[in-house]
């Protein structure tokens, strides 16, 4: 049960405000996540991160990739910024997309975290056809057979 609020406190008590239980800490690798799986949620988002670099530090490290593509800062009065790069599907309105995606991390990160998000910068990364999963295409890259010339 949340505690009463005298009426001259200017901000309802959080969770994370109780003095006498300890301190509550939310590392910004769960923030990052956070915002990748909201991210992930938004039709017209075929991918966040999206770099060859992140690809490949994906296969090696599932724990980077958990927060590949994100940067979570903090300013002194505990407020979020956070810039994401996203790769959008093919077909996608860009701009409606990138918008949507700033509403669905800034709601979720608000109210998983208790903290507000000030700032959502979306980078647009690049675009992915339906087809452009790691693996599939491969049969692009080889030659057709050639003709016979006997």
């Amino acid at each position: 049960m949340t505690p009463p609020v005298p009426e001259d406190h200017p901000h309802p008590t959080r969770y994370d405000d109780q003095p006498t239980l300890g301190d509550i800490k939310i590392n910004h690798t769960v923030v990052a996540s956070i915002v990748r799986l909201a991210a992930l949620r938004v039709t017209g988002v075929a991918g966040v991160g999206g770099g060859i670099v992140d690809g490949i530090s994906e296969l090696f490290a599932k724990r980077e990739s958990d927060h590949r593509g994100v940067k979570v800062s903090e300013d002194a009065e505990d407020n979020y910024f956070i810039e994401l790069r996203i790769v959008v599907a093919y077909g996608a309105e860009i701009g409606k997309t990138a918008y949507e995606v700033q509403l669905a991390v800034r709601k979720q990160v608000a109210a998983m975290t208790g903290k507000d998000v000030r700032k959502v910068d979306v980078i647009i990364e690049g675009v992915r056809l339906p087809t452009d999963q790691p693996g599939a295409g491969k049969d692009d890259d080889t030659w057709p057979e050639a003709p016979g010339t006997d």
